[in-house]
């Protein structure tokens, strides 16, 4: 139990990777507060927010810190993703991506920030993608928000290099979840493909050649919450 005694707040975390994720610190030792829109996903130390809301963020925090004392693990998981050409993209999609994907960081770190800095070993781990390690098509601002996840992480990192808080991003490539059933079902609907034909599309992108499951990122953001590394962005493809 090599977490107890540390409360850990995993955002998005009443399904896909966020509940994995939420799983494998729990069976590790931490308290852990699932963050989520839906209060009905998750478990009942589930903490009801939207991570776009700066004062809903704060709040939930405190709620979450009542239960089960200062925050010294923060995974920010809590993403979304959209497919549509460049040329298409308006203000309202570029700002609604960025806001869950990047905007949500902002707030989620700097709420946790003084319990993660008070804390011995403060832990932030961010679930960017390889979005935010590559380019793609058809998926602008959402690489671009995971590009700047991953460039937070960083400077979070150097930032604060001389204390005991460290901050690093877990960038998967496709993953089992309901946003990769989505992107399958976007893909039929274009272009006519079977199921397994889409299926298979999404697992080619990955260098392994298959779809990554949640329990491997979650075993990375568990990882990494362990140890003292600090600035990595660590793909998982």
């Amino acid at each position: 139990m090599r977490l107890a005694g540390r409360h850990a707040i995993v955002t998005g975390g009443g399904t896909g990777i966020g509940a994995a994720i939420a799983a494998a610190l729990e069976a590790d030792g931490a308290a852990v507060t699932r963050l989520g829109r839906r209060l009905e996903k998750l478990d009942p130390n589930g903490v009801a927010a939207d991570v776009t809301d700066r004062a809903g963020v704060e709040a939930a925090f405190a709620e979450a810190r009542a239960r089960h004392g200062p925050i010294s693990i923060l995974v920010n998981n809590a993403g979304a993703a959209q497919g549509v050409p460049f040329a298409r993209v308006t203000d309202e999609i570029w700002r609604d991506l960025l806001a869950v994907n990047l905007d949500a960081l902002l707030y989620c770190c700097q709420a946790a920030l003084p319990d993660l800095l008070a804390a011995e070993r403060g832990r932030i781990a961010t679930v960017a993608s390889m979005a935010g390690l590559h380019g793609f098509a058809y998926a602008s601002p959402y690489i671009a928000a995971k590009h700047g996840a991953v460039g937070l992480m960083r400077a979070l990192a150097a930032e604060y290099a001389a204390t005991g808080l460290t901050a690093n991003a877990v960038c998967p490539g496709f993953v089992e979840t309901d946003m990769t059933v989505e992107s399958i079902a976007n893909i039929r609907a274009k272009t006519g493909r079977s199921e397994a034909d889409a299926r298979a599309e999404l697992a080619k992108l990955n260098p392994s050649g298959r779809l990554i499951q949640p329990r491997e990122v979650a075993d990375a953001v568990l990882d990494l919450c362990l140890s003292d590394r600090n600035g990595e962005a660590v793909e998982i493809a």
